[in-house]
This record gives C-alpha cells, sequence and structure tokens, in this order.
C-alpha cells in the first residue's frame, strides 16, 4: 500500500509555463573565441533562441541586447561564496549584472553556481543561501516575477536511477537539498539537471545499449521496464528525468518541472573514447532536439515539456582532461558545423540539414540594372558581408553580376533566417533547392564562405577594404552615384 501512495504522489501534476525549447551553452575554454557579434551571428543564423551561459560576460550581455534571445547567466563557483555569505554582495552582483541589462538583454535565469554539490561541495552550505539572496535582489527590483533562480545540478546525486522509480537524492545532501526544493517551489522555478548519456553509457560496462543511451529505435523486447510502474523507457535521457521527480516525489515535492542545462555528446575521443564519434554526436543531438521539441515528454510525465540546453555550442580546444572534453560543440571557432544535423520536420532551430535545404539565387534574364541595384543593396544597406566576393577571394569568379548577385543574396537570404520575402530583390531572385556552392565558395551558411564570422557587420564599414566602392560589381567612381540609388531602394527591398 505504501508504493501505490508514493506511486500516486509521484504522479501528481508537474507543469511548465512554455512550450519545450533546445537552447544551446556558450563555454569560453577556446584559444581563438569568436567575438560577442560573431556569436551572436551564429545564433540568430542557427535560429537558436535560448542560450546558457556559464558568466554574465558583459560583452556578450550587450551583444544579445535587443536580440530577443532568452538567456540564463550564472553565479561562476568562484564568486558563490562571497554571494552566500552576504545579502549586500548579491545585490551588487544582481544590480551589475541583471540590472545594468535587462530589459534589452531577455535575461530569465539565473544559475546560482553549477553542479555545486559535486564539484564544490564545501560550498553546499551556503547554496540555499544564495538562491535566497539572488532572488531577494530580484524582488527588491521588481524582477522576481521575469527571472528564475535555480542552481544547475549533477544527474551523479540522484542514486538508484533505474528503475526510476527507486531513485532517491544521495541521503547526504539532504540538509541541502530539501530546503533548495522548497525554495524552487515557492518561487515558481525548475530543477536544473546535467544529464549524460554518454557518461551512463561509458561507465555502465556494458549493461547500458548504445543504441539505448542515443535514443535509437528499440524493438519492444529490448526497452527497459520499470518492474514497480510497468513503465517502458527506451532511452536513457528519459528515465533520468523520471528519476528526478521520483526522487523529489520521494521528498514530497511533485510539481516542480525540470530543466536539463546540460546535455550532449562528444564528437572525438582518445582511443580509449571508443563511442566519441561524429556519428554518434550527430545521432544523440539530433534525437534529442526532436525529442524535445515535438512536446513528447517522458514516459511518467508524457507532453510534460522537458527544456533542455545543448552541451554546448563550440568546440572548446582549450579544455583540460581527455581529448573528448574538446569535443562537445556543434561548431568550430568559425561558426562552421562539426556535423550536419539530422533535423528535417523538426522545426528551424539548429535547422543546418543539407536534406532539405533551400538558397536563394538571381534570376535568369532579368533586368540588368535592377539585378546591380539589388546587389549593390544587398552589400550595403542589406549588412551582407560581400568581401568574399571581392578579386582574389573564395567567390569573385565566376566574375559577373549574376554569380556575385547569387551570393549576396543567398547570404541575405540565410542571415534573415529564410524568412518569408527575404528572396525576392524586387523580383529578380528566386528561391531554389540546387546548392549554388562551387569549389571553395560555400552557400547556404548565412556568412562568409561558409562561416558567420562577420555576418553582422555592416558591408559599407569593414574594415576589409578601404573603400565602400570595393563592394559593387564593376563600380568605380560613380558608386557615389548608385549609392544614393541603393539607399532610395532600402524600403523596396526590405
Amino acid at each position: 500500500m505504501g508504493l501505490l501512495v508514493f506511486l500516486l504522489l509521484a504522479i501528481s501534476v508537474v507543469s511548465a509555463d512554455q512550450d519545450a525549447f533546445i537552447g544551446v551553452n556558450i563555454g569560453t575554454d577556446l584559444s581563438d573565441m569568436p567575438h560577442p557579434t560573431q556569436v551572436v551571428a551564429l545564433l540568430k543564423a542557427q535560429q537558436i533562441r535560448h542560450v546558457r551561459l556559464y558568466n554574465a560576460d558583459r560583452g556578450m550581455l550587450l551583444a544579445l541586447a535587443n536580440t530577443g534571445i532568452k538567456v540564463a547567466i550564472t553565479v561562476p563557483n568562484e564568486q558563490l561564496l562571497g554571494i552566500g555569505q552576504s545579502n549586500t554582495t548579491a545585490a551588487n552582483w544582481v544590480s551589475q549584472n541583471v540590472v545594468a541589462h535587462y530589459p534589452d538583454t531577455n535575461i530569465t535565469t539565473i544559475c546560482v553556481g553549477s553542479e555545486v554539490l559535486t564539484t564544490l561541495p564545501n560550498a553546499a552550505r551556503i547554496l540555499v543561501s544564495a538562491l535566497k539572496f539572488v532572488h531577494s535582489a530580484l524582488v527588491a527590483s521588481n524582477l522576481d516575477s521575469q527571472i528564475k533562480v535555480s542552481t544547475p545540478l549533477s544527474s551523479s546525486i540522484i542514486l538508484d536511477s533505474f528503475p526510476p522509480s527507486q531513485a532517491f537524492f544521495n541521503r547526504s545532501w539532504n540538509p541541502v537539498i530539501v530546503p533548495m526544493l522548497s525554495f524552487l517551489q515557492s518561487t515558481g522555478s525548475f530543477l536544473m539537471l546535467n544529464i549524460y548519456p554518454y557518461y551512463d553509457y561509458m561507465q555502465s560496462n556494458g549493461v547500458i545499449p548504445l543504441d539505448y543511451a542515443l535514443f535509437r529505435p528499440l524493438a519492444s523486447n529490448k526497452e527497459a521496464v520499470d518492474a514497480n510502474t510497468l513503465i517502458h523507457y527506451t532511452n536513457v535521457f528519459d528515465a533520468m528525468v523520471d528519476a528526478a521527480y521520483f526522487a523529489m516525489a520521494y521528498l514530497n515535492y511533485t510539481n516542480i518541472p525540470v530543466i536539463v542545462s546540460e546535455s550532449g555528446w562528444p564528437s572525438k575521443g582518445e582511443s580509449s573514447e571508443p563511442d566519441a564519434t561524429l556519428d554518434n554526436a550527430n545521432t544523440y543531438n539530433s534525437n534529442l532536439i526532436k525529442h524535445v521539441l515535438n512536446q513528447t515528454g517522458t514516459p511518467k510525465h508524457p507532453g510534460i515539456s522537458v527544456s533542455t540546453y545543448i552541451y554546448e555550442l563550440y568546440n572548446e580546444d582549450n579544455k583540460p582532461g581527455p581529448l573528448s572534453e574538446q569535443n562537445w560543440g556543434l561548431f568550430d571557432a568559425n561558426g562552421k558545423p562539426i556535423y550536419i544535423l539530422h533535423l528535417t520536420g523538426s522545426g528551424s532551430v539548429l535547422a543546418n540539414d543539407t536534406t532539405n535545404q533551400t538558397f536563394c539565387t538571381a534570376k535568369d534574364g532579368v533586368d540588368a540594372k535592377m539585378l546591380q541595384a539589388a546587389l549593390d543593396w544587398a552589400c550595403g544597406p542589406g549588412k551582407v558581408d560581400c568581401s568574399p566576393i571581392l578579386q582574389g577571394q573564395p567567390c569573385y569568379e565566376p566574375d559577373n553580376v549574376a554569380a556575385h548577385a547569387t551570393y549576396a543574396f543567398d547570404t541575405y537570404y540565410h542571415q534573415m533566417g529564410k524568412a518569408p520575402g527575404t528572396c525576392d530583390f524586387n523580383g529578380v531572385a528566386a528561391i531554389t533547392t540546387t546548392n549554388p556552392s562551387h569549389n571553395y565558395c560555400l552557400f547556404g551558411s548565412g556568412g562568409s564562405n561558409g562561416t558567420f564570422v562577420n555576418s553582422t557587420a555592416p558591408a559599407l564599414n569593414s574594415s576589409s577594404s578601404g573603400s565602400s566602392s570595393h563592394y559593387f560589381h564593376g563600380c568605380g567612381s560613380t558608386c557615389a552615384v548608385i549609392l544614393v540609388g541603393v539607399l532610395s531602394l532600402f524600403v523596396v527591398f526590405l
């Protein structure tokens, strides 16, 4: 009877106030970290609307201003002791890193530390105080209803995680976890959990099948079954999320949603890490994204949002440890995809799948003057970085207006997220499924030569050219006259 009561308690309503989203974590341990404006250009090109920062970097917060991108910022572990011991210190941190940027920068979450219980156990005693002090500072600024406060935890604090119905938090941490859950419940916040099926698989000594870790389809007789609930599990991710719900229910907390603050799979590893491969990373992250965006939920809570931040945006080549630690990224430092995600039919976020890609090209037989004017607009007011079509650059050949216009049109089209009406240019452009890439001139990325490096910089102010006339095909001393005409067409082409 006791087990039945517990299971009924665990089924109590868990809800979230929004549809599930996919976000990305942005680490900065790169030898050549892109400038914040370049990072934001990549986020916009990939239509990533949620990001998590491991700090509250001012440059990133300024670059994210007025983009609408929802931002989770972090109190770094090294600042945790000061904030957890002083309400004034917490208030100053919120003033400098939140109030100074909000609402221009759409900060929605403050992560107080990261995996504190397992990486900085000496600070565990002040973790809940830090949460409360930061929240009090938000209350004082009338921001507590807009910005939630939580702390990302390692899933390793959940013991006996399979079957999920038997899961419980490591009891040695109950003096911290119980008041933390009370805080999350009273403030309408969520439990943030880092879930890494890669490590669960690696440490299982063959008990966990690779397909089960990667969300690959399983035969019904291969699914894992919770003997207490008779619920079938087809992947590690869902089992861990439900284990968290059961662990909270064991402590009588049944209405705190779970958000997965980190999850991913490395694309390269040492010889001792044979399953850290491009194919496995692609499979895991593609399946994870589809699973979250399809609002599938978990077997215990079908249809309940399990928003997830993928670890991570960039490969961090300066990360210490085995080779896999440096290869969790979706992109390299130049914004080039490490692999092409398989996301057809799963929405627009991170939809860099070439199986269903469209491009914007110049139409054949259109009026040459109209085509030239459209090219000039794209490279000017349209803010396309047209340096790749300069002489000697990858997209200079073939040296004609139609080829150069196609590059500019397609770049603009992708920079604007392929939104309706962004491939028209007063009737001289059209959408096609034929990739116009040739040699080293790569299309379809929304940036220069297959990257996103300068896609937010206005072309007319580019430092790569001493004169704006270099951006206009076949243009000499008449550039100023043409530019006046181009500016007059600004509204036409928007």
